[in-house]
């Protein structure tokens, strides 16, 4: 049975007639991003609090999410500042208005707060359409309710949310499938700021990890019942909260094929953890069972900034974290399901030019077929100051370019710094990176949030080396994301899937829907997804360069 749909046309895109030249741009033409954050209204800069401070949360940066939290079709940007209670830049909700101009929303949104904001996730907890926000900070967390589109109300202290750890990176999952959306953050070090730390030749710089005691991860179990928000820690009763981590990075997911999601922690200088869902309410940590806690040589890196996506088409998702600028960022290819192989020489990885990674995404930019990876760099420990336009002097020993990396078809990259220019000419402080549908053309546009700085919000306008499509899994109508579903399309021989889950990268949230890239395929031969529960259903297919929403129920079961 045909599923219930709303379609809108997009722009189609025309074939690209030549490959990308590895490190380099053919001509105007083959530029595949456009920094328009100026023109459109996002002008404002970050305020990571005073310079010279050496506060250690201002050098991990502060959070962003793209979301359409008044459901008018257009998705709307949030950027934390990181000033703290006794500074005056309240974080910086912007609404998309029918123009694509991005309007600031102010007084009385509920999101003009002022904290040391670190990390954004986004999920519907009460199941009534509209997004709803976690905060996560130095030294708290937040949950703010949507208010039917007009803004957010704090419900911290009713939902039983409580915290005085360093929340960085947050996401939302039904991890016992009760039909509610459960909360993971991760939590950093106990830091201390009456500490001082120094570099090697006695200058004063930032502390590290390894100065401070690690803090374990928190579960927070979705109880609410009669329309009141209710959660309650279940990081004992979980076992994730029985071994402490750096935590920075976390992703979601279904890392062992057995259609519960899992959790996946990115610890910086310690083993990774994967918490996998023993499907009572409990996790056990198999990181090194399964390949992910260190790289091939057994090193335990700065992990921080999580990408998830088929990387060599062969039906597993594979794993890219991003590490500082002296390691090497790594790629774990899957394969057999659940097991994963540090496979990074063999996707081009190791050898190329690289920053300290944080923020990161796998998406198919030119619509080609394949993933490509863009990451945002800057330091934590200062080095040679940087060129930097626009960026204050303190922080230009910090800054260093960004990156993009195009997928040649078989998971093997290259980078194209000259392809991207607006992303990677400059050096920057850039924390968090988001991916969406930003203008509702069918391609995946960025957004970058800088330290200091106004964000880059960079237009995709890569030549398009085919046609796409755009879905969008709700558990039913006019509900909820259906955060964990994973949406397989058939087209062309092939079959691309994707996770719904807008929390990965660093401090981020993505845009929730899933968008593919189709190639030379004329037409999609069928959906599949499945959803939160398990249960899978198969849906008709039909032309490319469209935007689905695609309802659970509606299709024929599998």
């Amino acid at each position: 049975m045909e599923a219930v749909t709303r379609t809108r046309a997009l722009a189609a895109g025309g074939l690209a007639l030549a490959a990308l030249v590895a490190g380099c741009a053919r001509a105007p033409e083959a530029v595949w991003f456009r920094d328009v954050a100026a023109a459109r209204g996002l002008g404002d800069a970050n305020d990571p609090g005073p310079a010279g401070s050496h506060f250690m949360p201002q050098s991990m940066g502060n959070g962003a999410a793209l979301f359409d939290f008044d459901r008018d079709g257009r998705l709307d940007i949030l950027l934390l500042n990181g000033c703290g209670p006794q500074g005056t830049s309240p974080h910086r909700l912007y609404r998309q208005e029918e123009t694509g101009r991005f309007t600031r929303v102010a007084a009385g949104s509920g999101l003009d707060v002022v904290s040391f904001g670190s990390g954004v996730a986004v999920g519907d907890v009460d199941d009534d359409g509209y997004p709803d926000l976690c905060l996560t900070e130095y030294g708290g967390i937040r949950l703010l309710r949507n208010d039917a589109g007009r803004g957010f109300h704090d419900v911290t202290a009713a939902a039983g949310l409580a915290s005085r750890a360093w929340g960085t990176s947050a996401g939302f999952l039904d991890y016992d499938r009760d039909g509610r959306l459960d909360l993971v953050v991760a939590n950093y070090v106990a830091y201390d700021p009456a500490r001082t730390c120094h570099a090697p030749d006695g200058r004063r710089d930032f502390c590290g990890p390894k100065d401070f005691a690690g803090q374990p991860a928190v579960v927070w179990h979705n109880v609410s019942a009669a329309g009141a928000v209710r959660f309650e820690d279940a990081s004992a009763a979980s076992g994730i909260g029985a071994l402490p981590g750096a935590g920075l990075g976390v992703l979601c997911a279904d890392f062992d094929g057995d259609g519960w999601d899992d959790v996946f922690v990115a610890n910086d200088q310690q083993p990774n953890r994967l918490w996998i869902n023993r499907h009572d309410g409990t996790f056990t940590d198999e990181a090194v069972l399964r390949g992910v806690a260190v790289d091939a040589l057994g090193r335990a890196a700065a992990n921080m900034g999580i990408a998830w996506g088929d990387v060599d088409g062969d039906g597993l998702d594979d794993l890219f974290v991003t590490h500082l600028d002296l390691e090497t960022h790594t790629l774990w290819r899957q394969g057999p399901v659940g097991s994963f192989l540090d496979a990074t020489a063999a996707a081009g990885l190791a050898p190329l030019r690289r920053g300290t990674g944080f923020g990161t995404v796998l998406a198919d930019f030119d619509l080609d077929g394949d993933l490509d990876l863009a990451l945002v760099n800057g330091r934590v420990l200062a080095g040679p100051p940087a060129a930097a336009p626009g960026l204050a002097p303190f922080w230009r020993p910090y800054a260093q370019p960004n990156e993009l990396l195009v997928n040649d078809g078989s998971g093997a990259f290259t980078a194209a710094p000259l392809t991207a220019p607006d992303l990677c000419r400059s050096a920057n402080v850039a924390r968090p990176l988001c991916a969406g549908d930003i203008d509702g053309d069918g391609d995946v546009d960025l957004l970058v949030g800088r330290t200091a700085q106004a964000p880059l919000l960079l237009e995709n306008v890569a030549p398009r080396r085919g046609g796409g499509l755009s879905v969008r899994a709700l558990l039913r109508a006019g509900g909820r994301d259906a955060v964990g579903a994973v949406v397989t399309v058939v087209a062309g021989g092939r079959r691309q899937r994707r996770l719904v889950q807008p929390g990965s990268s660093y401090l981020s949230s993505h845009d929730p829907w899933c968008h593919f890239g189709l190639g030379a395929a004329e037409r999609v031969d069928a959906i599949e997804i499945r959803w939160p529960d398990g249960r899978t259903e198969a849906f008709a297919g039909g032309p490319r360069d469209r935007r689905l929403e695609v309802v659970q129920g509606t299709g024929e079961a599998r």
